[in-house]
Order: structure tokens, then sequence, then C-alpha cells
């Protein structure tokens, strides 16, 4: 059996419930102006809870969130912070090796394929490569909505030669109407996506920031294409607990309400069927915390003893 990797989980809610405040537009990004030693709790808090990956808070540091003037005047500083900051964390766990993932989020807005631009992307994503690269394993493009910010992720990182992994975001509302064909939420298929994954040189190929209900059939369809093409390509999950549809407002829009029923039991019955369906990386997004990652890595390692 593969060696399962235990991802973490949310930062944006985590940050909240330990006392950072948290609005938009500048979102998770605040934490690292006001109160940076927040920023490093979580991720230690998540390390205790069992993840063998911590991810840099530098998913809100682009113009997006913070402003062309913010970002050209302390983005660079900021995203360096981020960096320290997670690094700082894994370093001080010192009875297992606790790898740091550079986020690398959708420039121009989580859920906005349409505002894709390949003329200016390479500009903003430089600044987050050159700032992160001295403290991070592995790259981690994230909550991508289609292939071509995968492919600038790809350009983006190859200068560094760290290994890099790619995470698409799902249409949570697809499922009603075509169960069999998860897609993006582009509306390109997860099979285009995992196809083109293999190719990219990726050493995985996850799925984020969408409803767990729908992330079992992304698994399977990317194990199909993944074993077709007779490649070691990863797979890996981490799911958010949003409350209700996704596609009828922007991520960037507010605050979302999270789901009751999602506890951590709930969350890690999910993640052991997406183990079943092919995934050997597990963790969870917005509004997944460390009690949820405590009881997922309890419930995999007994499910794998068993």
């Amino acid at each position: 059996m593969t060696k399962l990797t235990i991802l973490d989980g949310g930062m944006s809610r985590e940050l909240l419930r330990l006392g950072a405040e948290l609005k938009q537009p500048e979102w998770s990004a605040l934490a690292l102006i006001n109160s940076p030693e927040i920023v490093q709790q979580v991720h230690e808090e998540f390390i205790e809870a069992g993840a063998d990956v911590v991810t840099t808070n530098s998913y809100a540091l682009v113009p997006f969130h913070i402003g062309e003037e913010r970002f050209e005047k302390d983005g660079a500083r900021l995203i360096a912070l981020s960096g320290q900051l997670a690094r700082a964390a894994a370093d001080a766990c010192k009875d297992r090796k606790i790898r740091v993932a550079g986020s690398l989020p959708p420039i121009f807005g989580s859920y906005e394929p349409q505002n894709f631009d390949p003329s200016r992307v390479q500009t903003y994503l430089k600044v987050l490569v050159d700032n992160l690269a001295p403290h991070i394993d592995v790259w981690l493009g994230e909550t991508l909505s289609l292939i071509a910010e995968g492919a600038a992720v790809r350009q983006a990182v190859a200068v560094t030669g760290k290994p890099f992994w790619i995470s698409f975001t799902l249409d949570d509302d697809a499922r009603r109407d075509h169960p069999e064909v998860p897609k993006l939420r582009s509306g390109e298929t997860v099979e285009a996506a995992a196809q083109w994954a293999v190719q990219s040189g990726a050493q995985a190929l996850l799925f984020n920031c969408s409803k767990p209900e729908i992330m079992r059939e992304a698994v399977d369809t990317a194990n199909r294409v993944i074993k077709a093409a007779n490649s070691d390509l990863q797979i890996g999950v981490y799911a958010n607990a949003f409350e209700g549809e996704q596609g009828e407002s922007a991520a960037n829009e507010g605050l979302h309400a999270t789901r009751e029923d999602l506890n951590d039991d709930a969350y890690s019955r999910f993640a052991c069927t997406w183990v079943d369906a092919g995934a050997s990386m597990v963790g969870g997004c917005c509004g997944i915390g460390a009690a949820h990652i405590h009881r997922l890595k309890q419930t995999l390692s007994s499910a794998k003893a068993a």
C-alpha cells in the first residue's frame, strides 16, 4: 500500500478560532500583517494534529485580495514571511520530518476561470515563487479552476527545480446533472485535467475546495487515467466544509457559512472513501480544522493497520 500523506487543513477558520481578524478583501493575508504569531500557531496545531505537510499562508497574497499598491509595496515581504512562519513551525517538530508546501493560488480570484489572464499571470507568480522558494519543499498550485492555471504554475516553478503539485477545484453543481463526468469549475473534465497532469511533470494531482461528496468521482476518474498511462502520479484530496452551492457566488465574497453536519467523524469517513478509490494524500480545505485532521489521521492509521 502506498504511504499516506496527511495534509493540513484550512487556514482561515483556524485563524479566526485563535483570535485573528478575518475579513474581505484581505482575507487570511490580514493575519500576516497584524498577527503573524497566530499564523505560526495554526501551522503548529496542524502538525500536532498529525499533518505531514503544512501549506504557507500565501493564498491571499495577490492583488485580487490585497490590492495592486500593497502588493507592489509589501507583497514580497509578506510572501517571504508566510514561508518563514511555515518553515519555523515545520523545523520545530523534532520527532518527524514535516514538509512545507508553497501555496500558489489562482492569481485572478478563486472560482473565477473567466478572469485568467495569460499575459499577466507570470508577473505575479514570479513574486510568489521568488520569495517562497528559500523556505519550501514543494510547490502547491491550489484551487485552480482551469488547466491553463496549472500550466502557468508549472512554468513559474520550473526555474526552481523543486517538485510541484497541482490541485484543481471541482464544479460542485455538475454532479446533479452528470455525476459520472466530474468537471473543473471551468467546465473542463477531470479526465482532461488528469491527462494533462500525467504529462506535466507534477508529482501529484489533487482536488480541493469543493464538497466532500463530489470528490470520490474525481479520484476514480483520475486513477483510471493515471493507471492507463502507467504513471506514478499521486492523487490527493482536501475538501471544504462550505454550506450550500458555491457556483452562485464567488469564493471571495464575504465569509461563507460552514456545515454543522461535517464534524470530524463525518469528514474522516469521506476521507476513507477517497483513499479506497486511490488517493494517497488527504487533508482539508476551508472550514476543516485541526480537530478534523487529528481524527482523519487516527481513522486512516487504524484502517491501514487493519
